[in-house]
């Protein structure tokens, strides 16, 4: 990767009904869906590019995630309950 690229950091959600729903959260109301993780990734990418074009249409500033990372924490529910 070069400094030029961006990176986006993506939530893949499972859907009760099937599939998965992609979403970029440092770009707001950029999400897509698939079928299945392949087809997913593949419309979230696509989805990205337009939100990039778009932003660059707008003379807006164009974000990334080089520098943000996810990580998963886990919270043991007995911890949380109150008296």
């Amino acid at each position: 990767m070069n400094n030029k690229d961006l990176q986006y950091n993506v939530i893949f959600r499972s859907e009760p009904e099937g599939g998965f729903t992609a979403s970029v959260p440092s770009l707001p109301g950029c999400i897509s869906f698939g079928k299945d993780l392949i087809e997913a990734k593949k419309m979230i990418i696509d989805a990205i590019k337009g939100y990039i074009i778009s932003l660059r249409k707008h003379n807006e500033i164009v974000v990334s995630d080089k520098e943000n990372f996810v990580s998963l924490i886990s919270i043991n529910q007995d911890m949380t309950v109150h008296a």
